[in-house]
């Protein structure tokens, strides 16, 4: 029901990606002529007392579809070959103790957990919400000053347009973001859809959808690399 076009070219493009990469082992020790693999951190952006903005109609909160996303992420990442990395692993935040300063505490061990793992790509997972109930869609965002997170936002953009329901044609965007400045690798955020909107409220609450949509994703990201 929910179709990502899966071209030729998109599979030649893993397997090229892939192919410099095998033997590679993720979060462990490897023998001295492995090459590591491409690590990929997924962040689900909120969590715990930070839920993010909620669906307008269910109440759902964006935290969790984040994190739901995420996890369908690593999945294909995974199977793919690639080290993913999820920044949040529960509906818990990042910030240890929930008081004063925790939004700031929470950003900066995402930041941590991308130094630590020396990312070659940053996915940051999130939902939107408008006071203009009508709009729809996914919307990539990407730091100014960084072609690679142009290119790769470009690529992700351009996946997820193909998706059958697509409610549209999107482009991608400028976004002054932490999790756009905070690496130098290529990072993006990607808006998934409209919480403020009752269509895609229902299509994020759907776990068929969350799985394609992850896959276009997935999809977008491995271009970037053809």
């Amino acid at each position: 029901m929910f179709t990502v076009k899966r071209g030729g070219a998109l599979f030649a493009a893993v397997v090229a990606a892939l192919s410099a990469a095998a033997g590679a082992v993720c979060g462990g020790l490897a023998e001295a002529s492995a090459v590591a693999a491409p690590v990929i951190v997924i962040d689900a952006g909120h969590g715990g007392i930070d839920a993010g903005v909620r669906g307008k109609t269910s109440g759902v909160k964006e935290s969790d579809v984040n994190l739901a996303i995420a996890y369908r992420l690593q999945e294909y990442f995974s199977g793919a070959g690639f080290c993913a990395v999820l920044t949040r692993k529960s509906q818990a935040g990042l910030y240890g103790v929930p008081a004063k300063g925790f939004k700031l505490r929470d950003m900066q061990r995402r930041r941590e957990i991308i130094e630590e793992h020396d990312a070659d790509m940053v996915i940051s997972v999130h939902q939107n919400f408008y006071s203009d109930g009508t709009r729809r869609g996914a919307q990539v965002f990407f730091n100014k000053d960084s072609e690679s997170g142009k290119k790769l936002a470009a690529c992700i953009q351009n996946s997820l347009n193909s998706m059958k329901n697509a409610p549209r044609k999107g482009t991608p965007l400028i976004g002054d973001y932490y999790m756009l400045e905070c690496t130098t690798s290529p990072s993006v955020i990607v808006e998934c859809g409209f919480l403020s909107n009752a269509h895609d409220e229902r299509l994020l609450c759907d776990e068929q959808y969350r799985k394609e949509l992850a896959y276009a994703v997935f999809a977008g990201a491995v271009s970037y690399y053809a």
